[in-house]
């Protein structure tokens, strides 16, 4: 009987991540790449760093076990743009880049790989035909890769935070895919859960690693690539998009509130870390950490499945059911807004965000 390539992905994938853990702990303890207490972290001793390579390198060996035969120049792309930002990402854990570099030219250049591979959004295209569709498709494409990379790097400020969220998504990713009979993206979408789930196990509450700058842009661009990826069949223009933004719907929603919080308070969102996040916010109001974080997987989970169902109605009820999460999203932000949280200084200035 022969094994789905996508169950051998996330099996390498799991145990990659859970066992090559160990040792880059006891790596980054050895060298001082530990993340240290602070006034905007919620940890209160020295926790390691670096974890995001077990990650990186879990997802590795599971393509180098089950894409041989996927479009060659699509991989190049996709390695090519995750691995340039693991690398950032870590030279940012260790302090050796300007915070700013990661933002305006590691996740815009990331994008770039895919472009040049072939992987770019379709959404102008659909209704801007010629060269002035695909151009403005190209301009979406550097735009969502960077914001939901982005999005997840500042998502990574709670124990199990990050990797149980992306986990999340890639799980929905690969059923949708599987629905849809995209084999490539259901393997790519195993390997991310696996890689993902296999640090969770070192990562959830109380965290005994940290994955990193370099875990979360890399975890980050993956789902980024995983949406741009993703195409229900049956459903028409512009339904499909809400699949891959129903899907990653927390951490967009999360970097809607800060955003939109932050810049009341004349901050500038990317670079102002605070304990303003949702997680935090959720915590404070009696929640606790693990309390928050559970709350944030299951509505992952909620938005996961409307994903799934939403290609499967008809239109104008997929039009009702965005319009209504709209709603409810800009009520649950004023609602947050009023819930305690730490204030940042105006204007603050830092050398990393959260």
């Amino acid at each position: 009987m022969t094994i789905p390539a996508d169950l051998i992905a996330f099996a390498v994938a799991l145990v990659g991540s859970l066992l090559l853990t160990i040792p880059i702990r006891r790596l980054a303890l050895r060298y001082g790449m530990v993340d240290h207490p602070g006034p905007r972290k919620v940890h209160v001793s020295p926790i390691p760093l670096l974890g995001g390579t077990a990650i990186y390198l879990g997802f590795v060996l599971a393509l180098l076990f089950t894409l041989r035969g996927a479009p060659h120049q699509q991989m190049v792309g996709i390695l090519a743009g995750a691995t340039l930002l693991a690398m950032v990402g870590l030279l940012d854990d260790g302090g050796l880049l300007h915070h700013q570099v990661k933002l305006f030219i590691g996740m815009p250049v990331a994008a770039l790989f895919l472009l040049v591979s072939g992987i770019r959004a379709q959404f102008f295209s659909e209704l801007v035909p010629g060269t002035a569709g695909i151009v403005l498709d190209g301009c979406l494409t550097v735009v969502w890769v960077v914001g939901i990379t982005a999005s997840f790097s500042i998502l990574d400020h709670m124990d199990g935070l990050c990797a149980g969220i992306a986990a999340v998504a890639a799980g929905f990713f690969t059923l949708s895919a599987g629905l849809n009979g995209q084999t490539m993206v259901r393997t790519l979408g195993a390997a991310t859960l696996g890689a993902a789930l296999g640090f969770l196990r070192w990562n959830f509450n109380p965290a005994k690693i940290f994955m990193g700058d370099g875990g979360a842009m890399f975890l980050g661009f993956l789902m980024a690539t995983l949406g741009l990826k993703i195409r229900p069949e049956g459903s028409h223009f512009p339904v499909t998009w809400l699949v891959p933004v129903l899907i990653l719907g927390v951490p967009i929603f999360d970097t809607t509130l800060i955003s939109i919080s932050r810049a009341r308070r004349g901050l500038l969102p990317f670079t102002s870390p605070g304990k303003d996040h949702t997680a935090h916010r959720l915590s404070n109001i009696g929640l606790g950490h693990r309390g928050a974080v559970l709350v944030l997987y299951c509505l992952a989970a909620v938005f996961g499945s409307l994903a799934i169902l939403v290609p499967r109605i008809l239109p104008g009820a997929a039009y009702a059911v965005a319009a209504i999460l709209a709603i409810g999203g800009l009520i649950a932000i004023l609602l947050l807004e009023g819930a305690p949280y730490e204030r940042q200084m105006k204007l603050e200035r830092s050398s990393s965000a959260d």
